[in-house]
């Protein structure tokens, strides 16, 4: 028996486990247990599949074991990566059945790409992307590592999104260009709705239309 789990039990990971469930039984591989991980289980059981802690995970006896990290935070997703490779677990795609791929498009290990979300042409993506419900990446956009897209998010061609950014639900980012493309700075946080129409620096917080910095009062 495989055994997989979706790591995290929130309304995410309750999201992500339906899609892995239809992925895998149409798959028709050998035998699979599918469970939650859940570091404070609220619960032993959600929507009809055990919910186990990491070490309970740990203990099952089972031919192979993968995750999907179903983990919102770029940084903590990053940490429960590592813990999985250190005791040697092993990653699954997760990817919703009306997914749109088109020329091209190079995507790390671990991704989650839920319902009608669409990557067109000569993408490049790293390690566990989170792609939400109807989301886009247009032509020629590079993503790095640990990236994380809230719901509807439009990300239009020519951007440079670095490592561990999260983009907030409705956010647009605009085109940018072959020779100038529009970068988004390594963990940046895109505010939900902002219109992003140029770089964004690294580490920083920008909110509204146009989109501009967060000042804290």
């Amino acid at each position: 028996m495989k055994l997989v789990a979706v790591y995290g039990a929130s309304g995410c990971g309750r999201g992500v486990l339906p899609l892995l469930r239809c992925q895998l039984s149409q798959a028709n591989e050998e035998p699979f247990k599918l469970v939650f991980i859940d570091d404070n289980p609220h619960s032993p059981e959600i929507n009809g599949h055990s919910c186990l802690t990491y070490q309970q995970f740990l203990n099952v006896d089972a031919n192979s074991k993968q995750v999907s990290l179903a983990v919102a935070n770029p940084f903590i997703r990053e940490k429960l990566v590592e813990r999985c490779i250190d005791d040697g677990i092993g990653f699954v795609q997760v990817r919703a059945p009306n997914v749109v791929e088109l020329d091209d498009v190079q995507i790390g290990t671990g991704a989650i790409l839920c319902p009608f979300v669409t990557l067109t042409s000569n993408i490049k993506i790293g390690r566990h992307f989170h792609a939400n419900l109807y989301s886009y990446v247009e032509h020629d956009c590079v993503v790095g590592d640990y990236v994380t897209f809230a719901p509807s998010v439009r990300c239009n061609g020519n951007i440079v999104i670095e490592d561990y950014v999260y983009v907030g639900a409705g956010a647009v980012l605009r085109q940018g260009n072959p020779q100038q493309p529009l970068v988004i700075g390594r963990g940046a946080v895109i505010g939900m709705g902002a219109v992003v129409t140029k770089d964004v620096p690294a580490g920083s917080t920008v909110v509204g239309n146009p989109a501009k910095p967060l000042i804290k009062s």
